[in-house]
């Protein structure tokens, strides 16, 4: 399992949907790591970028609106990160269809999505929990 308790940031929301993207990126590593033929992995693959073209948005929604109500300092350049990872998987995704499902580009997209969730979440998200722990402790909120 790639996840780790300490990427929680104690938001119950955002952790089960950190999870969550964990959890996909997980299985869509499996599935191109996986014996199967090329032709075999397209649906999964298919799939995860579906779900992955709504689910981050989703998310990042989500987590923006978090960052705002605790009036996070960092919320602009956090929303900056996010839509150029929204950006990235709808380019990745329109070259894949344009490419006819070229597997090289899912190979280089598996990486960069799971080094930039594990970057992100354990470094970016991780400055929210701090910021949001030094805000109940010095305001009582």
């Amino acid at each position: 399992m790639l996840w780790k308790d300490h990427y929680e940031l104690g938001v119950p929301e955002i952790d089960a949907q950190h999870k969550e993207l964990f959890r996909r990126v997980e299985s869509f590593l499996q599935v191109l790591r996986s014996e199967d033929s090329w032709t075999e992995k397209v649906p999964k693959i298919n799939e995860t970028l579906e779900f992955m073209k709504k689910y981050v948005v989703e998310h990042f929604h989500d987590e923006e609106a978090y960052q705002l109500r605790i009036d996070y300092p960092g919320y602009e350049a956090h929303k900056e990160i996010h839509n150029g990872m929204v950006n990235y998987v709808l380019e990745v995704s329109k070259q894949y269809q344009e490419s006819d499902f070229n597997e090289q580009l899912m190979q280089q997209f598996g990486g960069r999505l799971l080094a930039w969730l594990v970057n992100h979440v354990a470094a970016e998200d991780q400055r929210i929990a701090e910021y949001a722990k030094k805000g109940v402790s010095s305001n009582g909120r």
